[in-house]
């Protein structure tokens, strides 16, 4: 275990060492000065050449790359161009917001992904398995800002039933919190649900084929405990997977979703930021969800073990 940890570990750091090369190159292709941004377009160039230095844009690319990465490995990001705040201050106050949301979404997808998946594996080739199929088509056909514009002009100018924006911490008030959430979640919940169900399907067909299961069911089994303890529990490795990479989309897909409904969360930020040409609090987002993307994948490396002992570590079966 040790020394899986390590491996994965220096792969995650190699791997975000990398991301940090895109985006520190990606940022400075952007066109437009932040400099010019600062000074006012009607600037002088003395007043412009000053900010540069200020910034460190007047210094060589590589120089500039190492004090980047020098300062983000203590988790100082610098200065938002546009406001001053300290950039992790930004993230600190957005990343929370974004995060509850990532969750509560993938909370309804495994729900309802899982749920559909097993009744269609249950229910191949009759009416219930063509219903959750079409309704997962659905889900993975129809964009995810279609689907919030309708909740918002349906559920909640139409009926009144949710907000149609806003955001209250769960913490302050956990039953508003949750309220003001559930809208947005649920249309992101349902987008990702689609593709955890065609896997949990997909996964419990072949599961429920083999032979195991069938001398399960000849020794006088029950269907529910065939379905529970033996199609579902060896069909969770693959599932597991999907929900893994599920999330860190999640986390990283919100910015559409936090803009119809108002959230204050890292998407918005991230808008902003990208429209001033912002390049400290760009440079920190994507790092950030760059290494929760690959720290979920390091969980579900190691959650395998947890749901089947039969596989290693090192990726072997025994």
């Amino acid at each position: 275990m040790v020394r899986f940890l390590f491996q994965r570990l220096w792969q995650s750091a190699l791997t975000l060492l990398l991301v940090s090369i895109v985006v520190f190159a990606g940022v400075r292709a952007l066109p437009g000065d932040p400099a010019t941004v600062m000074a006012g377009e009607q600037a002088d160039p003395a007043a412009i050449a000053a900010v540069r230095a200020q910034l460190g844009l007047d210094r060589a690319l590589p120089i500039q790359y190492l004090e980047f990465v020098k300062h983000a490995a203590t988790g100082d990001f610098g200065r938002s161009i546009r406001t001053g705040t300290p950039v992790r201050h930004l993230i600190g106050a957005t990343l929370p917001v974004t995060l509850q949301l990532a969750l509560y979404a993938m909370l309804v997808a495994v729900l309802l992904g899982v749920t559909g998946g097993v009744l269609a594996a249950v229910y191949r080739g009759r009416w219930p398995e063509w219903v959750v199929n079409g309704v997962s088509l659905v889900g993975l056909s129809v964009p995810t800002f279609w689907l919030g514009l309708l909740a918002v002009l349906y559920l909640a100018v139409g009926l009144g039933l949710f907000p149609a924006s806003g955001y209250v911490s769960p913490f302050d008030d956990p039953l508003r919190g949750l309220y003001y959430l559930t809208l947005p979640a649920v249309i992101l919940g349902v987008t990702h649900a689609a593709a955890v169900q065609r896997q949990t399907r997909s996964s419990m067909v072949e599961t429920l084929s083999a032979d195991f299961v069938r001398t399960a069911r000849a020794k006088g089994l029950g269907p529910g405990a065939v379905i529970v303890r033996y199609g579902l529990r060896n069909s969770l490795i693959v599932v597991t997977t999907v929900i893994g990479l599920q999330l860190g989309l999640l986390i990283a897909g919100t910015v559409v979703t936090e803009r119809i409904f108002g959230l204050p969360g890292i998407g918005k930020l991230t808008l902003d930021s990208v429209f001033s040409r912002d390049y400290p609090v760009i440079q920190a987002v994507v790092l950030v969800v760059a290494t929760s993307y690959i720290v979920i994948n390091l969980l579900v490396d190691v959650l395998y073990t947890v749901i089947d002992p039969r596989v290693r570590v090192s990726g072997r079966a025994q």
